[in-house]
């Protein structure tokens, strides 16, 4: 590509759910970035922002499709015509022969809002399939299902981020924001500024927990426990807000004898934090004129994730917090379009707008949009991991078509679903590198990347913002709109795959549901740095913040749930007795398909690592950098040994970038949260041991035990 001149284009970082602004800016054949103020971020970006450019000429960038003949033979490049062709045709064979939900479908929570839109229809209208969902089961099922249950509706942050900014307290849990969200930390500095104060419950002394006014070092696992003791020092304190709940809430009572059972000596038990410091917590977040709490991916990815969630949210309706300003409950969404990706239709049991696919109603709307009979809709599918899992067993999926995820990496029990996927008839991947998941896969589609194409995506607020196009597309590849649109065509459908025009009928079909997109327009976007959904009309301002005067319930009050603390699925035992929890680093972002690539990331996280107290390390003859073997019940994984104080002496801490022999989800228990089908990530039984020199160090990608 030539290009003269200088030509600058505004846009949005492609990583986390903050979407930064930032400049593209194109001169003759060099890629640069610029850091760009947007909303009330003033401008910032992370080391990840900063090197994405880096990924756009990279030199293992796929450009052209990519079949398998032969399930024993590598992947040879074909045309895209021969590629749709062959995907088309095998999804047929094996329709015919095990019925419609023998394919399925598996999205991601980084696609744009036109593009998970089009995936659910796709599925559902060409395929015709019930068979899909998407990564972001993994990330934010569990604060969704709690917040729907509680306020009637799930928008991760109710209020913008610049109101952090201005509350007095605010109570954080299981998020290290300095090192996954760093830029979001100004609205916490200016917090601590203004005099507030923040509180962090985590396992380690993170970067975000060492700038805290009190750090709850807690033991993996006890979220709910804690929640409920913080309540119960509340009631005990009086410091609940009785006119509150008594005029915009139900079921306080329920919620009350429950939490009468959480005494501070009792809690302190369990969780491992001293009386004092709950006592000081509760007193910080209940005497403080303004505050939040805020829940993320510690308290979520867990078998109890739903009432974890729902036990903080408790206590933030007790306190008064909600619908009031600079207070309330939050959570906050992890992956680029974590939020939008969940709204329109990607999920098993959704449909566009935030509508339930077993809703009758629900079903005649977006069945008159898409112009088909509400009975050709199918109903619900299975969960993500249940659908993974499902491959191979009777009338499991025996075909999967992939968009912007690697399983491989970030599943639970990620072995046992290499395993499974290696057992299908057809798996097919769209992506622009060769990720560990496209490479086991039968047809590769070389897609766009961020730059090479435009689409809306809704951040942590609800804030829909629009990513421009920038760049030409890489020679030979499409974007996923074009891709699913072609693949359509083969099964009689006629899919627009225009970004646009993909759009508007998002805004038609979010109509009138709780998610309601129909006001929004990509010139609003551009003009107004975003709009905030719900947004019903284009002469509606979007709603900055929501339960001001009610709650999205049926008669507008918020719902207490009661809530019992019970164990995590697996706890430490004599054979495994340590306490595994996973999370993200500075320098990556998800499985690491992108950032792994970076140079300077690649530089600064080279491979897998595990946070272990010294004292535990000595016991097991441990040195700092050592190879070290982590076992659990799943199989087994290798990683460099950092000793660190900063954690739990019962606890290791194993980041889930990393791919092969260091994947930390080989150990990870797949048990799911009832409601919400989250897995376990954050808590399993684990053990330990120096590993050995020799050949079994370098053991073949995907060795572990399943």
């Amino acid at each position: 590509m030539a290009t003269t001149g200088r030509i600058t284009t505004a846009t949005h970082c492609p990583y986390c759910a903050l979407q930064c602004g930032m400049n593209i800016v194109v001169e003759d054949e060099r890629i640069e970035v610029e850091a760009r103020p947007f909303g009330a971020h003033q401008g910032g970006l992370c080391q990840k922002g900063w090197t994405a450019a880096e990924l756009l000429r990279h030199p293992e960038r796929l450009t052209q499709p990519l079949l398998r003949a032969r399930k024993d033979g590598g992947l040879q490049p074909v045309t895209w015509e021969d590629a749709v062709d062959f995907i088309a045709s095998r999804i047929r064979e094996l329709q015919r022969q095990y019925g419609r939900d023998a394919i399925g479908v598996f999205g991601g929570g980084g696609l744009t809002n036109e593009k998970a839109y089009l995936l659910g229809k796709f599925a559902r209208v060409a395929l015709k399939t019930s068979q899909i969902d998407y990564n972001g089961r993994f990330c934010m099922s569990s604060a969704a299902a709690a917040s729907i249950a509680a306020f009637g509706i799930d928008r991760g942050l109710p209020f913008p981020l610049a109101d952090i900014a201005q509350s007095q307290c605010v109570l954080l849990v299981g998020s290290n924001l300095a090192e996954t969200m760093p830029p979001v930390m100004q609205y916490f500095q200016a917090q601590r500024a203004n005099g507030g104060s923040l509180i962090v419950v985590d396992p380690r002394l993170t970067p975000t927990a060492a700038a805290a006014t009190l750090h709850l070092q807690i033991t993996p696992g006890t979220d709910s426990a804690l929640a409920n003791g913080l309540l119960h020092i509340a009631v005990r304190e009086r410091l609940i807000d009785a006119v509150y709940i008594e005029q915009r809430t139900s079921r306080f009572d329920a919620v009350k004898r429950a939490v009468a059972r959480y005494w501070p000596a009792r809690v302190e038990r369990i969780t491992g934090i001293p009386e004092k410091q709950l006592e000081l917590a509760a007193r910080l977040l209940g005497m403080s004129a303004s505050a939040m709490v805020l829940t993320a991916r510690g308290p979520e990815q867990q078998s109890k994730g739903v009432e974890n969630v729902a036990a903080f949210i408790n206590l933030a309706l007790a306190l008064g917090l909600c619908g009031k300003p600079y207070s309330g409950h939050g959570c906050l969404t992890g992956q680029g379009n974590g939020q939008g990706g969940r709204e329109h239709g990607q999920k098993a049991d959704q449909l566009p707008g935030y509508r339930k696919i077993e809703n009758p109603e629900h079903r005649r709307a977006i069945a008159q949009i898409w112009g088909i009979e509400e009975s050709e809709l199918p109903g619900a599918g299975k969960p993500a991991y249940e659908m993974l899992d499902s491959i191979g067993q009777e009338r499991g999926i025996r075909g999967l078509l992939v968009f912007g995820s690697n399983p491989v990496v970030s599943a639970p029990r990620a072995a046992h679903i290499e395993e499974r996927l290696r057992r299908l008839d057809l798996l097919v991947v769209s992506d622009f590198f060769l990720s560990e998941t496209a490479a086991l896969a039968d047809a590769v589609l070389p897609s766009t990347q961020w730059a090479e194409e435009e689409g809306t995506l809704t951040n942590l607020e609800g804030r829909v913002i629009l990513r421009r196009r920038a760049l030409p597309p890489a020679a030979g590849a499409r974007s996923d709109l074009e891709i699913l649109a072609a693949l359509a065509t083969r099964f009689g459908a006629n899919f627009q795959s225009d970004a646009r025009a993909v759009f508007a009928e998002l805004r038609r079909a979010s109509s009138g549901g709780a998610a309601d997109y129909a006001g929004i327009t990509y010139e609003r976007i551009k003009k107004e740095q975003g709009v905030f959904w719900p947004c019903p009309s284009e002469d509606h301002p979007g709603m900055p913040r929501l339960f001001t005067n009610r709650f999205a319930t049926a008669d507008g009050r918020a719902l207490f749930q009661p809530v019992e603390y019970r164990h995590a699925a697996e706890e430490p035992d004599a054979e495994f007795p340590l306490y595994l929890t996973t999370g993200r680093l500075a320098a990556h972002y998800q499985s690491g398909t992108q950032t792994r690539r970076v140079e300077k990331l690649k530089n600064t996280a080279p491979e897998a690592l595990v946070e272990i107290h010294p004292a535990t390390a000595r016991s097991h003859g441990i040195a700092e950098n050592d190879e070290v073997l982590l076992e659990t019940r799943r199989g087994s994984a290798t990683a460099k040994a950092r000793l660190t104080t900063s954690i739990r002496i019962d606890t290791i801490f194993v980041p889930f970038h990393f791919a092969a022999r260091g994947r930390a989800n080989l150990l990870t228990n797949p048990v799911t949260d009832p409601v919400s089908k989250m897995p376990e990530f954050k808590v399993c039984a684990a053990k330990i041991s120096k590993q050995n020199p020799g050949p079994e160090r370098a053991a073949s990608f995907g060795a572990s035990a399943a």
